[in-house]
């Protein structure tokens, strides 16, 4: 026990001082120089970019947005280069403290990562139907711009002016890639489009009808403020104004354009199709995954572990006792109604309480898995209605650092029948606790390494960490019915399917209608998952690979480390080292666990 505790505070202590303690001031004075340029250099990116800042909690540039235009990506690109070179010539990597290196390396592999990228920095689609400058702008200001005083509405009605020209240049940066043939496949307009239509709905924009989504925050907002009614009514004429005469012509020339070129998209889903397409995914993987690991290794894997997974859904099926093949339990799973809340007001409110239960549960078990906790909070919300019907069905939103927002779990209540019960325990601990908000929250209130790490991240170490703690709670006895056993299978699953149709898209020439057809054929998930899952792969080639991958590495680092130290394992010091280097990429974790067990 004496040795954990002290294991645990060598962990636990994080301020410079204490870090230094007793080294050669030679290192303590470099690993203090380098740790200032790591400081300087992420305040300074902030600085140049306003949305930053409010994810941030930060009210600098508060009435502003970030400038994307293709200049913009070439000034970054200097600054890098300027960066690399600085750590190259200027930092003495040998006299640098052990966390100090950590960082050193980090530091210059992401920067070397983007100088390598740089040439791909078109292959994106800024507009689709997940995610992009069009449905962000929406929700950038109704989740992250709060308004605590006067100024605070002043630059709420501001960014709402500035949506002119940032839909300008967000037209010319799709001209850019259309001529590049980085062109969305045809499935992807109608729906952007219909995002777009959503949040100009509504007040002020209609006559008749009931207050648009940006209108009725504005004004929930605004009217929770301590101030003269006069002044309200001022600030609610210039936002209604900027909404009808900005904002509304704004979406109204993108949807024109994107109109234009729904005409010439084609059915070519793969990255394939672009120029270098296949060295480019190549890339993609290696960067997502924080691996070597080629698109046919991946592959090879998802095949694997989906046979291992369908064997253990046998094993529900025998404990329930139901009879027939695999498939025939999918369709149960699908169809029989015991599984879904009623896709009502109060159904839907039935599943955050219920994802409230369980996530409070889990709070109180914690002290079981971890020596430290995030002082952040973690709210439970509903994906907003203007973009739920082509939002993710669930994602997590960090708290800002300095307090001011909560971590926030969303849920995608748009129709119930994709939200079964029977994942609702998986889902919540995967985006809430033990998952993300441990995670990820904890990062923030790390002290002794530099902003750059705590609030940085790799898909792969993230993904991974949250798909790993859908499994925990099993090891905790918990998951107690066995269809919500089948949920997290279920879940598993799902992204173990991912790495065989990623690659399958985008490296093997897959369709569409290919991913489609393995989805709806190894997994118990409805035929519009199954749809907007394949659709997710299009549009965010390799992404998806990073669930399971990262996943697979903490247990297999895990079982390596309950092997080098038997009884001397302990699982929450394990966890202090996976959490408290902050996000790493696997390799890096790999090297943090190594040490772990040679320090015991």
């Amino acid at each position: 026990m004496r040795r954990v505790l002290i294991l645990s505070l060598l962990l636990l202590v994080s301020s410079t001082a204490l870090l230094n303690a007793g080294l050669d001031p030679k290192v303590v004075a470099e690993s203090e120089k380098a740790n200032a340029f790591f400081e300087r250099i992420y305040n300074e990116k902030v600085d140049r970019f306003p949305e930053w800042q409010t994810y941030l909690g930060i009210k600098k540039d508060y009435g502003e947005w970030n400038n994307d235009s293709d200049e913009i990506e070439l000034r970054e690109l200097e600054f890098t280069k300027e960066n690399v070179e600085w750590l190259k010539s200027s930092i003495d990597y040998d006299l640098l403290d052990l966390q100090t290196k950590i960082s050193y390396r980090l530091a210059l592999q992401n920067a070397e990562d983007a100088i390598n990228r740089f040439k791909y920095r078109l292959y994106n689609y800024p507009v689709n139907q997940m995610f992009g400058r069009h449905t962000d702008v929406a929700s950038f200001l109704i989740n992250m711009h709060l308004v605590t005083e006067a100024s605070d509405a002043e630059a709420y009605v501001s960014r709402l002016n500035g949506v002119g020209p940032v839909f300008e240049q967000l037209l010319e940066n799709l001209k850019l890639r259309e001529e590049l043939g980085v062109v969305p496949p045809r499935f992807v307009f109608p729906m952007a489009i219909e995002s777009c239509r959503n949040i100009i709905s509504g007040a002020p924009f209609d006559e008749s009808g009931e207050d648009s989504a940006l209108w009725e925050d504005f004004r929930k907002k605004l009217q929770a403020l301590d101030m003269e009614e006069p002044q309200k009514v001022m600030l609610q004429k210039k936002a209604s104004e900027a909404l009808v005469d900005v904002v509304k012509p704004a979406y109204n020339r993108l949807i024109a354009f994107l109109e234009k070129q729904e005409a010439k998209a084609t059915t070519e889903d793969g990255v394939w199709k672009f120029k270098d397409g296949a060295a480019f995914y190549d890339q993609a993987l290696r960067l997502t995954t924080t691996t070597k690991l080629s698109s046919d290794e991946i592959h090879q894997i998802g095949l694997k572990e989906v046979a291992r997974i369908h064997n253990e859904m046998r094993g529900i099926m025998k404990t329930v006792e139901f009879g027939g093949n695999l498939q025939a339990f999918f369709e149960f799973m699908r169809t029989d109604k015991q599984f879904y809340y009623p896709n009502d007001d109060e159904g839907k409110q039935d599943y955050l309480d219920r994802a409230v239960e369980v996530i409070d549960d889990m709070k109180g078990r914690l002290d079981q898995l971890f020596l430290t906790k995030p002082k952040a909070e973690l709210t439970v919300k509903r994906v907003e209605a203007f973009r739920e019907k082509s939002a993710g069905t669930a994602f997590y939103q960090r708290p800002a650092p300095d307090g001011s927002r909560p971590g926030i779990y969303y849920a995608n209540l748009y129709n119930t029948a994709n939200m079964p019960k029977y994942k609702l325990e998986a889902l919540a601990y995967h985006e809430g606790i033990p998952g993300h908000h441990m995670q990820l929250a904890l990062a923030q209130q790390l002290e002794g390494i530099p902003k750059f790490r705590k609030l940085g991240g790799y898909t792969a170490y993230i993904e991974g960490w949250g798909l790993y703690c859908e499994q925990i709670p099993k090891e905790m006895g918990l998951y107690k019915d066995p269809y919500s056993d089948f949920g997290r299978l279920s879940m598993e699953l799902w992204r173990a399917c991912r790495l065989v149709v990623d690659t399958g898209i985008h490296a093997k020439r897959w369709t569409r209608e290919q991913g489609i057809a393995y989805y709806r054929n190894n997994t118990p998930d409805t035929e519009r998952d199954c749809i907007r899952m394949v659709e997710r792969h299009i549009v965010m080639a390799s992404q998806a690979t990073a669930y399971k991958i990262g996943m697979l590495k903490i247990l297999e680092l895990r079982e390596k480390a309950k092997n080098a130290l038997g009884s001397r394992f302990d699982i929450r010091v394990f966890h202090d080292v996976i959490l408290r280097g902050g996000p790493l990429p696997l390799t890096v974790l790999e090297q943090m666990v190594d040490e772990y067990i040679e320090s015991e």
